[in-house]
């Protein structure tokens, strides 16, 4: 939670000099500071796409450079660029009529690996992928970038009771399709 306070405060005052004199240098640090973290999050959104991730992380930065007098703090810087970076998505999404469910299996080696075993792994990102589109966006913000519950409402836009409501069915979802998986002796193993 210190770390957090910390950054924000950084963030805080980066914004500060940006909007009191236009400090190209201090938004530069702003990108770096939340570069790495947008594209991890466009890429699970594209399934493992880099190329649309960057492009659409560029657009999420030159948006957030031209609104940034908009930001009002009611939220983390981060969880604001995340926002951005979801609507950047949504117009790509909407515009290439870009089908998640036809990337293949890329995003697997976007997953974060859950024990040693890839065949978990595997089984992880086939389970991932059966999940309604709402409940993986949702899974996604909240567990694979550690947003809050309220984060995730409104990076997303949509009520917190549906972003609860997702996560609850989305992680009894894949308790129920990994139930072959349990942890025996600090080893996963299959039953």
């Amino acid at each position: 939670m210190a770390d957090s306070a910390a950054g924000a405060r950084i963030d805080s005052a980066l914004i500060a000099r940006v909007l009191a004199g236009n400090d190209s240098r201090a938004f530069e640090q702003l990108v770096r500071r939340h570069q790495g973290m947008v594209r991890a999050q466009l890429r699970r959104l594209l399934h493992g796409d880099e190329a649309a991730a960057d492009d659409l992380a560029q657009e999420t930065f030159l948006l957030a450079w031209r609104k940034l007098d908009q930001f009002r703090g009611e939220a983390r810087f981060s969880t604001w660029i995340y926002r951005i970076a979801y609507a950047c998505f949504l117009q790509a999404y909407r515009r290439k009529s870009w089908n998640p469910r036809e990337a293949g299996e890329s995003e697997i080696e976007q997953l974060p690996a859950p024990g040693d075993s890839m065949d978990l792994r595997l089984d992880l990102a086939r389970a991932m992928q059966r999940l309604s589109q709402a409940e993986q966006t949702v899974l996604l913000h909240c567990v694979q970038l550690g947003l809050s519950h309220e984060e995730t409402a409104y990076v997303l836009d949509m009520p917190l009771g549906t972003v609860k409501s997702h996560a609850t069915r989305g992680k009894q979802k894949l308790k129920t399709w990994l139930t072959a998986w349990q942890e025996v002796d600090g080893k996963r193993q299959t039953l």
